[in-house]
């Protein structure tokens, strides 16, 4: 429900009604049926999501490797035959259940995620989200595992299988990543996890764009974002993006004038491949060159991008999978995209 906070005209405003009452009546019945029927669409849609029906298994390979003896390794390389490749002997597993590093993973694992149950919860409310936008979809088989802090892979997902490296997730300032770039850690937190997963099922209905500007890779990047705005509406922007809340009100607060920089350098058409290095690719902070970088979040191009799709779909009636295909300057004109 969206509840609407209607206050009483208070008495000393009513002579303004004398002049104002028909156009300011007329403007407050189309705001009300606008925001009504958007509630409606959006509470309707909710409705049928809800009743979705999935099928999702989740298996906790890491738990279950965590408590496996040496006789145990038979079942469970039949049981998960793709995490055992076929050319290491079963002794180098033998060896693994007892290795230090391995044991300590396992442990810190168990810690940070116990019983899986609000990430299940997370997982079933992502797919069933996915089933409902794009039907054709299989809901994959879930398996957590420890990756030995693999982060460039911490989410694989093929067409039946989506393997969770969940060792991946442990929080910024967990001592196994102190070796790694702060920007990199700031990534590896467990509410970061479920955005994870739509990115990388995003790569499954969004294809890169062949078209070399900056926009297209930009539009590209906001088609994802968008997409979570769809898959996890209660995340929060934050958590779509990979940003702290700080940096997300960064963004927010600098948006015209970034919009501003990226017009009046004429960035939006430019097919510099070292403009990605600049706004888009993972970096410690976002590179305009000026004073204020040192304080602004990375990837902004991305988060432009992001708004251009948001006001692009606010302003036409195009479905999901139809703005997935349409190309980065169809959506820009249209968007008539203004940061306030």
């Amino acid at each position: 429900m969206c509840p609407v906070n209607l206050n009483p005209v208070p008495l000393k405003m009513k002579w303004l009604l004398k002049y104002f009452a028909i156009p300011v009546f007329r403007s407050f019945v189309l705001v009300m049926i606008l925001l009504f029927s958007s509630c409606g669409e959006t509470d309707k849609t909710k409705e049928e999501i809800d009743k979705v029906a999935i099928d999702l298994q989740i298996s906790r390979f890491d738990q279950e490797f965590a408590k496996a003896t040496a006789n145990d390794i038979p079942k469970l390389k039949a049981k998960y035959p793709y995490l055992f490749p076929e050319q290491f002997p079963d002794s180098v597993w033998v060896a693994k259940l007892t290795d230090t590093l391995q044991v300590e993973l396992s442990n810190e694992v168990a810690k940070a995620f116990g019983n899986f149950e609000q990430e299940s919860k997370d997982l079933e409310s992502l797919f069933k989200h996915i089933e409902y936008y794009f039907p054709e979809t299989e809901t994959p088989h879930v398996v957590t595992l420890t990756s030995d802090v693999r982060y460039d892979s911490r989410v694989i997902l093929a067409d039946s299988l989506l393997l969770i490296g969940l060792d991946n997730y442990l929080g910024e300032d967990h001592h196994f990543y102190e070796g790694i770039q702060r920007y990199i850690a700031a990534s590896l937190d467990k509410k970061f996890l479920t955005s994870d997963v739509v990115s990388a099922f995003s790569k499954k209905v969004l294809a890169y764009p062949r078209n070399r500007t900056l926009l297209s890779r930009m539009v590209y990047y906001g088609k994802e974002l968008y997409l979570k705005d769809k898959l996890i509406p209660l995340a929060t922007d934050a958590q779509k993006i990979g940003y702290s809340e700080e940096e997300m009100e960064w963004a927010k607060a600098n948006e015209e004038q970034m919009w501003k920089y990226f017009v009046e350098r004429e960035l939006m058409y430019s097919t510099d491949t070292g403009l990605d290095r600049k706004f888009l690719d993972p970096a410690p902070f976002t590179k305009f060159g000026l004073e204020l970088d040192n304080e602004s979040p990375p990837r902004l191009g991305r988060y432009m991008g992001w708004q251009i799709v948001r006001a692009f779909m606010e302003k036409t009636d195009t479905d999901l999978k139809q703005m997935l295909n349409l190309p980065a300057d169809e959506i820009l004109k249209k968007s008539n995209y203004k940061p306030k």
